[in-house]
């Protein structure tokens, strides 16, 4: 997908991080906007911020593990500009801890909105975008953590492995129908995930009273700590090219490379 005017995209977890920054990006192309985010409080700055740069922009409360919210979005969203030729399936929370000691309301609430909340986001946009007969692209934010197993965040993974193999599948499926398929898939950047406890709700453990845990230590991670617009930059590149894999993190080549390393060897032992 080459041209950007005037055509329309939808972002979720759109009024912050790399959702925010991807918006601006593609609002300096020429791109009109729907943001959708769980924070409605979020969404009237992180709109104007668009607005900005001279496009239309609005924004829809949404909580992608919701499916009926997520049609909602997919309804306003066709409503207001008539087609959608960007969704960017970008919302996502994590949780640490080893999975022995995950509740059940962890996994839950992860693979509500990690997983769910992509599926949901294909389930909603993805046959209107064919029938619109326009092409497209459709992006779906995983993580590093989706290619290779980090430990502590066993639950993470999960749902972000879903998120890599529903791409991958999706990537063949779209084809015939002129749509592109990206799976982010970086290691630490400079979002607000760490803080993801924030929007849990009650019924799947979240606790408003609770304070929010300080960030990590950047020093035990093995990757520089990106800047938002440095992966929006490359999220549009990836749309221009059609790429299927979107790897900010060179720092990650070796750990993929191992990974597949350690498959390629299990043959010999068979």
């Amino acid at each position: 997908m080459e041209a950007f005017e005037g055509r329309v995209a939808v972002i979720t977890g759109g009024a912050s991080g790399i959702g925010l920054a991807t918006a601006e990006r593609l609002a300096q192309e020429g791109m009109r906007l729907v943001l959708a985010d769980v924070e409605a409080r979020a969404l009237e700055p992180a709109v104007e911020r668009v607005r900005s740069h001279g496009v239309e922009a609005i924004g829809v409360a949404t909580d992608v593990g919701d499916r009926g919210q997520v049609e909602a979005l997919a309804q306003r969203a066709f409503e207001r500009f008539g087609a959608v030729h960007v969704l960017f399936n970008n919302a996502g929370v994590a949780i640490e801890g080893p999975i022995p000691e995950m509740r059940h309301e962890d996994w839950e609430w992860l693979i509500r909105v990690n997983l769910w909340g992509v599926i949901h986001g294909v389930e909603s946009f993805v046959p209107r975008m064919i029938r619109q007969a326009a092409g497209g692209h459709v992006v779906n934010t995983a993580s590093f953590a989706g290619l290779v197993p980090n430990q502590g965040l066993g639950v993470y993974c999960v749902t972000k492995y879903g998120v890599v193999a529903l791409s991958e599948c999706l990537y063949r499926d779209l084809s015939a129908h002129g749509i592109g398929v990206s799976v982010l898939c970086p290691m630490r950047v400079a979002t607000r995930i760490d803080l993801s406890a924030r929007n849990r709700p009650i019924d799947l453990g979240g606790d408003p009273r609770a304070e929010l845990p300080p960030p990590p230590d950047p020093a035990i991670f093995p990757c520089r700590t990106l800047a938002v617009e440095e992966v929006a930059e490359l999220v549009l590149r990836g749309i221009r090219k059609g790429s299927l894999y979107l790897l900010p993190h060179p720092e990650s080549r070796a750990f993929i490379a191992r990974r597949f390393q350690r498959i390629d060897r299990a043959f010999d032992e068979v």
